[in-house]
């Protein structure tokens, strides 16, 4: 294990402690623990070259690694496009044995590069080289800052401060769940048409980030509902968002505007600007992006369970809380890759397998509302109209 991973997630620990207290409610966290929760919950292990959760694997190309997620039908439906075969086997296994001897022969820039121009998620291993591994804007560069050192600046009570989570899977959700605990009102929104993917997963892995938060559904395709959605983004003190930069572009939402949320916080696969910004990324394969795998007498492995969504949820709720504390309008630009790149750091630390806890997660909250079921309280709340 690179020695960055433990020291990051030593000093996050802290980070989100010592901010939390200082804004209104401590948080304390075992973060080095919190990266094998959803282990904990699936029962899952590790695999090798195949991931925890079994949809993405490391395969060697000609010139090097890559890491492949075959994780939606779409992916496998674009298999034969994306190598130029006829057709690929029914069978999943045979299909991966198929995509396996074809990547073999192929250049590991031109295989990554193709699946990028299909939205199929595939990177190249440590293709990420240096940073900046995190970006934060002030969206008003005009704007001073009104902190003094260890003053906080907020104008109203932390515990009215609103989170508007647009997020899903893991990252952004764990980010919104560090919130929530540290006493922010976390109102999930999702889309009626595409609820987020993780509750179509264990349960109680869902339950246990968006356990306590508020469940809002709108149809994004309609213009009223998208209207309900740009007043709900006006209202957020955060929104936390993990969507392709121009998702939220086509519904007239832009997170570079100088007003609004005090942070909004954007986590992509490989970053919002730049040839990669559509790039479509999941934990493991943006992990091996950012060179942060092990290895066995056979090459790379997956160091863990999509590891990435976990550093970059842990990292957003810690500089949120800072930015909280600083005062002004910030853009929080995370990408999986890069957080993965900076934990990749330093030299590898021998742990002895046998010495290695079981994976654990944290107690329970309360279980996760059913999507939808507080859309007419907040509305009415807040008093919005559709």
């Amino acid at each position: 294990m690179p020695s960055a991973v433990v020291e990051i997630l030593t000093d996050l620990s802290g980070t989100i402690s010592r901010w939390s207290e200082r804004l209104g409610r401590r948080v304390d966290l075992d973060c080095l623990a919190m990266i094998g929760e959803r282990a904990a919950i699936a029962g899952l292990q590790r695999n090798g070259n195949v991931s925890c959760g079994g949809a993405t694997r490391l395969l060697p190309a000609a010139d090097g690694w890559i890491a492949l997620s075959l994780a939606r039908p779409s992916d496998i439906e674009l298999t034969p496009a994306w190598l130029q075969l006829f057709a690929v086997p029914a069978d999943l296994d045979d299909t991966w044995a198929t995509v396996e001897r074809t990547v073999a022969g192929l250049c590991a820039g031109d295989v990554v590069e193709r699946a990028s121009l299909l939205g199929i998620p595939c990177s190249r291993l440590g293709e990420i080289n240096g940073g900046p591994f995190w970006k934060t804007t002030r969206r008003s560069p005009a704007e001073p800052s009104t902190a003094t050192e260890g003053a906080v600046v907020q104008v109203k009570p932390f515990d009215e401060l609103i989170v508007v989570d647009l997020s899903s899977l893991w990252a952004g959700p764990l980010c919104a769940n560090i919130l929530g605990l540290a006493g922010l009102r976390v109102i999930k929104v999702e889309s009626a048409a595409r609820p987020d993917g993780a509750r179509l997963g264990p349960a109680p892995f869902y339950d246990l980030l968006h356990g306590g938060h508020l469940s809002v559904a709108l149809d994004f395709a309609d213009t009223g509902d998208v209207a309900v959605l740009r007043q709900l983004i006006k209202l957020a003190d955060v929104v936390i968002e993990a969507s392709r930069p121009r998702a939220l572009q086509q519904l007239g939402i832009d997170a570079l505007t100088p007003d609004g949320p005090a942070v909004w916080v954007s986590i992509t696969g490989h970053g919002r600007m730049g040839p990669s910004a559509e790039r479509v990324a999941f934990g493991d394969d943006a992990a091996v992006a950012g060179g942060l795998v092990t290895r066995d007498e056979a090459g790379p492995c997956f160091l863990g369970d999509a590891i990435a969504d976990p550093l970059t949820g842990m990292l957003a709720a810690a500089l949120t809380l800072t930015r909280l504390h600083v005062g002004g309008h910030w853009l929080l630009d995370l990408s999986l890759a890069r957080t993965a790149a900076w934990a990749a750091r330093g030299p590898v630390l021998s742990i002895d397998p046998r010495g290695i806890a079981e994976p654990r997660h944290r107690p329970f909250i309360a279980v996760a509302a059913s999507m939808g079921r507080d859309t007419d309280a907040v509305l009415s709340e807040f008093r919005i109209s559709r």
